[in-house]
Formats: structure tokens, sequence, C-alpha cells
């Protein structure tokens, strides 16, 4: 096993304010409020046409996340993961997928039962969140969500990796043979 990946130590010398920026302006360019932020239902959309089960959406907060959108003016970009909060409907699921190259984090803020199934080399299990849960997915590891509560779910998600790459789907899953 590898050994836990070393974060450098930045000193107060180390930092460079972006040239042309002040202190406050740079500050400011690194905070994204909720008052300018959009709910992107087409971000999994090609999904959600597939099977409505699949509806959810998106507001991004800290880089584009992993569905796909490559760029959005509107983030705070991503240094060392992306951030965004997701809106999953009553009875629908974020289908089984895996991260390579990240760790990602769900964090339920609203909600009463959400189902997460993992998979990995065969072996299955599944925990069921609430409000004010989370849970961390390390990657290589194949992991869903489904809302099995009778409201909509709000919550946020985190993915350790400033660009992470696009998820895949078990082979043969329906979701696997669909074109974004």
């Amino acid at each position: 096993m590898d050994a836990p990946k070393k974060f450098p130590s930045i000193e107060p010398s180390d930092v460079e304010i972006p040239d042309g920026k002040s202190l406050g302006e740079w500050i400011e360019s690194r905070v994204a409020r909720y008052e300018t932020r959009t709910i992107d239902w087409n971000a999994l959309k090609f999904q959600a046409d597939h099977d409505p089960k699949y509806k959810r959406a998106q507001m991004r907060y800290i880089g584009t996340g992993a569905t796909g959108i490559s760029d959005d003016e509107n983030v705070v970009p991503a240094e060392n993961f992306t951030f965004s909060t997701m809106v999953l409907p009553a009875g629908c699921e974020g289908p089984l997928h895996i991260h390579r190259d990240a760790e990602e984090v769900f964090f339920i803020l609203k909600g009463h039962k959400i189902r997460l199934f993992i998979e990995h080399q065969g072996e299955q299990v599944e925990t069921v969140l609430t409000e004010r849960d989370i849970i961390s997915v390390p990657p290589g590891v194949y992991r869903g969500l489904r809302n099995e509560g009778i409201e909509e779910a709000l919550m946020c998600v985190m993915i350790g990796n400033p660009k992470p790459v696009t998820p895949t789907y078990p082979e043969g899953h329906p979701v696997s043979k669909l074109k974004r």
C-alpha cells in the first residue's frame, strides 16, 4: 500500500496573489454565492432521457465535478477537489459508477432514506444515510445511490480531484452504453 499523499506546507511568504488583484479581489474571486448559482438539470440529462429514474441535478460551486461538464465560468476554480450540491428527486437514483482517480464524498443536507450501494470485486454492501450523514467512498470502488424517501433529497458532493475523469459504469449496465 502506498504511503499517504503528502501535502506541501504553504507558508505566508509562499502565497502569490494573482497579478493585478488586491487581496480582497482575489478572495472575492474564490467565493461562489448561492444567489449566483444555477441548478443544472442538463448535466446528467442523457441518463434521465434513457430512464426517468436517473433524473438529478447539479449546482456547481468549486470546479465542474465529474458529470462531463468541461467548463463553467461561474465556479471557483478547483485546485484540489470539486464541490457541488445534487438534487435527487424521490424515487430517483445515481447509477452505479466508479471514480478511479478520486475519493467521492456525499453529505446529506436534506433527505431521510438515501440508500448507497457499493460494489467491490464481486462483494456488495448497502447503507442508508439520512440528514447530516456522510460517506466517503474510496477511488476504485463502485458506488451508486437511490432516494427511497418520499421527498426530494439535497446533498453535497465533493470529489478529491480538481479535474476528475468522467466516471464509468459496470459493463452491461444500461447507462454504460449511453452516449453523452
